[in-house]
């Protein structure tokens, strides 16, 4: 499935107020998402920040596992931190994917809100990933993408559903239920 990537955007999200924000890199989404998105084959993951110390710092967690001591001693980490990009944009990420493709991706993006009209299915999604459609999922921190970045997609998958009325995952936590949703392996396969 390397014709799918994922990607972390710290902008531009929304603030508490509604507002266009950039929030700051944790290192447990860092490594979780990494993890998540080698664990299912995706091509790439990128971190999307244009805050040059939030980049470096992106960059001084990946180069800790890729050539640092921590390629020593954690071969699992590794994998998944050398499928790791750090990026400005989201349209360099689209730039860079494009390159290791040959073509644009679709560009999917997510939101935990019930508020906008989800245009494509889970289950829809899956079916095009398992045809072999070229996809970049976009998953937002903060409050959530800015609309600019949902408009400008080319689908916006569903929230994440569950029994109750909460719904408050961490981006990791959701990122990681949409990767399986769309990249398991049936179980009848």
């Amino acid at each position: 499935m390397n014709h799918v990537s994922i990607a972390l955007v710290h902008h531009p999200v929304l603030d508490r107020q509604g507002n266009i924000y950039t929030t700051s890199i944790t290192n447990l989404d860092v490594h979780d998402i990494a993890r998540s998105s080698r664990t299912y084959q995706a091509g790439s993951f990128y971190i999307v920040t244009p805050i040059t110390a939030q980049q470096e710092l992106a960059n001084a967690i990946i180069g800790h596992w890729t050539v640092g001591k921590g390629s020593k001693k954690n071969k699992d980490r590794e994998a998944a931190m050398a499928i790791t990009h750090v990026t400005e944009s989201i349209e360099k990420a689209i730039a860079q994917e494009t390159e290791r493709l040959g073509e644009r991706p679709l560009v999917w993006t997510t939101s935990a809100r019930n508020e906008h009209t989800p245009c494509l299915s889970f289950s829809d999604a899956k079916e095009k990933i398992k045809s072999g459609q070229n996809v970049m999922l976009i998953f937002g921190t903060g409050q959530g993408l800015h609309p600019s970045v949902l408009e400008g997609a080319d689908a916006l998958l569903p929230p994440v559903q569950s029994a109750s009325d909460y719904n408050h995952l961490s981006v990791r936590s959701a990122a990681a239920i949409i990767i399986d949703r769309l990249m398991a392996s049936d179980p009848e396969s």
